[in-house]
């Protein structure tokens, strides 16, 4: 799979809702419970992050869920790539590139959402081929206000803000034409997990989902 067929796959991901929820999981008896909670409230792009010992396996029971589309995030290797591909991720995530990760992710045919924060970044992200990436860490890279200014010189690329977007500022993101969607973890609130309240977060969800884009 190449950067561009990745791009293309990665806009579709994007597409599907306005809130991709970024989740760490400590847990593996809340992977299902709260994979069917966000999808049924209209999120089907979950983005489970590596950085707990569980996140493989969490992975593997959130892609049994009917209508999800689970991803990894935070991958950094080619180790990563592949153990996300064979755990059922369908995309990938990444707080940067390397030409490691990049190749890695073609070697696997796994869509890449990449991580850039600078001209420098974006650009080169569009010479490997990529148009749709992860702009992070959105809020203290200049938030919504950085991501405007990017997109005048470079109009070709897409995003996915993630890193400090909540309920206070996603809207200031969703309103800018190079934002295809968000990524947040307030969708899912630590306490709500603990306490497995999955109609509080899937609430929290249909909320999301009906954030206006554009």
């Amino acid at each position: 799979m190449t950067p561009a067929e990745q791009s293309a796959a990665s806009l579709v991901l994007c597409q599907l809702a306005p809130v991709i929820p970024v989740l760490v999981l400590d847990e593996i008896a809340h992977a299902k419970p709260l994979a069917q909670a966000l999808v049924q409230g209209g999120l089907p792009a979950l983005e489970v992050t590596l950085r707990t010992p569980v996140a493989l396996d969490v992975i593997r029971a959130m892609a049994e869920v009917p209508g999800g589309r689970v991803g990894a995030g935070t991958l950094l290797t080619r180790a990563d790539v592949r153990a996300a591909k064979e755990a059922g991720a369908t995309f990938g995530v990444s707080p940067g590139a390397t030409p490691a990760l990049i190749d890695a992710c073609s070697e696997f045919d796994l869509p890449l959402l990449a991580g850039a924060a600078t001209a420098t970044e974006i650009m080169a992200l569009l010479e490997a081929g990529y148009t749709v990436a992860k702009f992070f860490p959105a809020e203290t890279s200049g938030g919504a206000a950085a991501l405007k200014a990017l997109g005048a010189p470079l109009p070709q690329m897409r995003f996915c803000p993630t890193g400090g977007v909540s309920p206070g500022n996603v809207a200031d993101y969703l309103k800018l034409p190079n934002v295809l969607c968000v990524g947040g973890s307030w969708v899912a609130p630590k306490p709500a997990l603990a306490a497995g309240d999955w109609g509080h977060i899937e609430a929290l969800a249909r909320e999301a989902a009906a954030l206006t884009r554009g």
